[in-house]
Parts: C-alpha cells; structure tokens; sequence
C-alpha cells in the first residue's frame, strides 16, 4: 500500500471509532438514571464499601452530604461530557482492537504476539486502577473531605462539578498508575531500566510511592495513604519480577 493508501486506511479506521463512540455516547445519554446511579453512588451512605467496612470494623455513623448546581449550564453540560466518557470506556476494547488492525500487517509474527500481550495486560491494569479508585480510593476520601468540618455548624455542600472533577481525576490517576508494570517493561526492553537498579534504588521508589499516594489522597489518614500506596508498592515490586524475567529471556536469546 502506498503512503496514501495507509492514509486512507487510517480515516476509515478512526471514522469507525467514533461512529462507534458516538452511538454509545448517545445510549449513555439517553440512559441518564443508571449512569448517574453508578457515577453518585459513593457519596450515599449505603455504597457497597461502607456496608463491607461495617463489617469489618463494626457500625459507622450514617452521612448524608448535600450536592448543589451552582452555574446554569452545568449540569447539561457534565451529562454530555459523562456520556463521553462513558463510551469511550464501553468502545475502549473495540478502539484497541481496530487500532491493533490497522498496525499489526506491518509486524513480525512474533511482534504481533508481543503487541498483543502487552496491550491486553495493559489494558486489565488500567480496569484494575479504576475499579480500585471507584470501589476504595475514592469512596474513602470523599466520606472523609465530604463530612470533615471545622465547626459544627458549618456544613459541607458539594458541588455537582467539583464531585465529577475528583471523581474522574483519582479513577484515571489510578488506572495510568497500574500500568507501572508495562512502562518499566518497555523501559527494560530498551535497555534504559534494570532489575539491578530498581531494587538498589527500592528504598527511594518507597518514598515516592508515599509521596505519591498523599498527593493523590488528600485525607492525611493513615489507612487512606497505606490503601492507595499500598498497591503502588506492589505494583513495583512485580515490575522488578518482570524486568528481571525479560532480561533472562535476553540473556537465554529468547
């Protein structure tokens, strides 16, 4: 295929993606109720993660946090933008497949297989972040930021925006964390990383997660910080595993 050929191509690939997106964009508009449902309901008191943190630690006091519009279009707005998001999360697998169509004629049988992996664990580590930061992460710190008051008599209001802006922040931070993994294998795979070093310099990677895991939580709770820095950590760790085990493959000329 000529340079204009692939161009072509290339069009008709991303005029089916958002074809796709769109359609789902609009069922997810029209679907208003159950989306809402699912994006609003950390902040009721009976969210599955209270009722498990029940019983575990025994009863909590119930909350209620009020939630207010403060600007004329917003609330249409961020219906729309959530639609959006919404199915690009739905399309995502149907985008990473037309995309991998589109480059995998010009791979090697191997590099096919290689691609393959890579964007498919990639693509389970980044569900994993999400569904972590929706069912923990987020859940936690908006009950802590949301019923924290410095005086009684001062209650706390949440804006409709400023829910969504955190809410989408902590899942796609989380969901770019978990692929750690994948970038360090990349990185190893291009000789710039090492398991050598990653575990030479374990220590400092360990304050960075900390570091890291209070910017992104800002409650100041010590369980709040251990849930977020705690899979980081781990997540570290299995990078080390999987440089380490690239590197005996390269040594091994697999």
């Amino acid at each position: 295929m000529t340079f204009w050929e692939h161009l072509d191509e290339l069009r008709g690939c991303l005029l089916r993606i958002v074809i796709a997106v769109f359609l789902c964009a609009i069922a997810a508009f029209l679907l208003k109720d159950p989306l809402f449902a699912v994006i609003l309901a950390p902040k009721n008191s009976d969210f599955v993660t209270y009722r498990l943190m029940e019983n575990v630690v025994g009863s909590l006091p119930a909350f209620q946090i009020e939630m207010i519009n403060i600007e004329l279009a917003q609330q249409f707005i961020i219906h729309i933008k959530m639609s959006l998001w919404a199915a690009a999360f739905v399309v995502s697998p149907y985008i990473l497949f037309i995309l991998f169509r589109f480059v995998s004629p010009a791979l090697y049988n191997n590099e096919r297989r290689l691609t393959i992996k890579a964007v498919t664990t990639g693509y389970l580590l980044f569900l994993s972040g999400v569904m972590l930061s929706y069912f923990v992460i987020f859940p936690l710190t908006f009950r802590f930021l949301g019923t924290y008051q410095v005086q009684a008599d001062v209650p706390n209001v949440i804006s409709l925006s400023s829910y969504i802006s955190v809410f989408m922040m902590l899942l796609f931070m989380m969901g770019l964390l978990f692929e750690l993994p994948i970038a360090c294998w990349l990185l190893g795979r291009l000789g710039l990383l090492s398991a050598a070093s990653m575990r030479k310099f374990r220590r400092h990677a360990i304050v960075a997660i900390l570091i890291l895991a209070a910017v992104i939580t800002p409650t100041g709770d010590a369980f709040t910080l251990t849930v977020v820095a705690l899979p980081i950590y781990l997540l570290y760790e299995l990078s080390i595993t999987v440089v380490a085990r690239n590197e005996r493959k390269e040594i091994d000329g697999v």
